[in-house]
């Protein structure tokens, strides 16, 4: 077993990384965008920001030392709901668009997640599961008021993303909840429809489809906006509530489209990380150029407790030592005296799944430093560079090496 001191050694290992934050060089990972006549507000590393609508420098709006997501402009422009941790647990706040103090309007100890706003823009519209009689975690629709107060759950068993009418009178809803979402072009028994749900008798229209994804619903006019992969990767749809027909908005050859927000005139959408605005009298989309300049404490050469980050351990055949891998890096650490050993050292480099070779020379385990996964073999003393094999021409996912019981350097299975 690993010692208390070499714990505490291991405990305060330096976590280097050294991101790029120039749009221009590398894509930005910008998350959950919305859209006012002006501005855009989305997600960064945990914090909301706000750029303006032709693109530029970005100004950061939250600076919470939790999480911040799920921004929503108000219909005016004037305020953001999002969803927060200020207070260490996970609830609606709203926070001027300009900047200022976030406000909190709920305090169920269970999450509540923003989710737009009723047509006269005086409630937020939240999901929460706070009355989930089966206690698995399915989410129904709540409205609180701008000054907080007794949320209002809208008379709907269960739903993930909505939007009202114009007119308050029908919701756009997504009724189902999806356990495995990044689970691309999913055909199973949870596949999510687009139902338009008359709020007065809970009629439902449903929107035409076989078996897609169907998510993130926008009314806008006579219109409900939509993501979908039923044509392939995740991209733009529309259905006409009058004609009852359903067209691809955009077409969509590349990366799925994450998430997206209708705004005065316009949708925002989030297309690998990068953020791109659909104008709707035009029908031609633009990619929005974004910077940020910020301190970001996390970029910074920092210590970091990655023994409570540990995903895999193998022991050395002698027990001497033990290899982990934590926070993307493979460590070899000493049962009772002795240094730790990173013998990776990569940053922006995701090692994993490390298998000691049964003579003990050996450490084998999977990185992805060639941008996909490979399989990489190094001296338990970390003094040479790995040996890389590659193990397909496709890109796939791999775990757990095994090595043969009497194999050397070379023989796994």
């Amino acid at each position: 077993m690993m010692s208390q001191r070499s714990a505490l050694v291991f405990f305060g290992l330096l976590a280097m990384s050294v991101i790029m934050l120039s749009a221009a060089e590398t894509p930005l990972l910008l998350q959950q965008p919305t859209l006012s006549k002006t501005q855009v507000v989305f997600a960064f590393a945990g914090d909301l920001w706000t750029v303006s609508k032709e693109g530029g420098v970005a100004k950061q709006l939250t600076t919470g030392t939790g999480t911040e997501s799920d921004p929503f402009f108000s219909p005016d422009g004037t305020l953001v709901a999002f969803t927060g941790e200020y207070d260490g647990n996970i609830d609606v706040y709203l926070v001027p668009a300009g900047g200022g103090v976030p406000r909190r309007l709920t305090y169920h100890p269970g999450p509540d997640q923003v989710g737009g706003w009723n047509p006269n823009g005086n409630r937020v519209v939240f999901r929460s599961s706070r009355q989930d009689d089966a206690g698995v975690g399915i989410p129904r629709f709540y409205t609180v008021g701008l000054e907080g107060g007794y949320p209002e759950v809208l008379p709907l068993p269960s739903g993930m993303s909505a939007s009202f009418s114009p007119d308050g009178t029908r919701l756009a809803y997504v009724p189902t909840l999806q356990w495995q979402r990044a689970w691309k072009r999913y055909r199973g028994g949870q596949t999510t429809p687009v139902w338009l749900v008359n709020l007065s008798d809970l009629k439902v229209e449903k929107v035409p489809r076989e078996n897609s994804n169907d998510s993130t619903p926008m009314w806008v006019g006579d219109k409900v906006y939509f993501l979908s992969d039923r044509n392939g990767p995740v991209t733009l749809f529309v259905y006409d509530t009058k004609s009852k027909k359903v067209d691809q908005v955009i077409p969509n050859d590349g990366l799925d489209f994450k998430a997206a927000s209708a705004g005065p005139g316009a949708i925002v959408y989030e297309q690998f990380g990068s953020l791109n605005l659909f104008d709707l009298a035009t029908g031609r989309a633009q990619k929005l150029d974004v910077s940020l300049n910020g301190d970001f404490p996390e970029v910074r050469p920092h210590y970091v407790k990655v023994g409570q980050k540990i995903a895999n351990a193998n022991i050395s055949p002698t027990g001497v030592r033990a290899v982990f891998e934590a926070r993307g890096e493979i460590l070899t650490v000493p049962a009772e005296k002795g240094d730790i050993r990173n013998l990776t050292r990569t940053t922006g480099v995701m090692e994993r799944d490390p298998s000691w070779s049964p003579d003990g020379k050996w450490i084998a385990y999977f990185s992805d430093d060639s941008g996909e996964y490979a399989l990489h073999i190094i001296d338990q003393a970390g003094k040479e560079p790995a040996k890389k094999i590659a193990l397909a021409e496709q890109p796939s996912f791999y775990y757990r090496p095994m090595w043969s019981p009497d194999s050397q350097e070379g023989r796994l299975q």
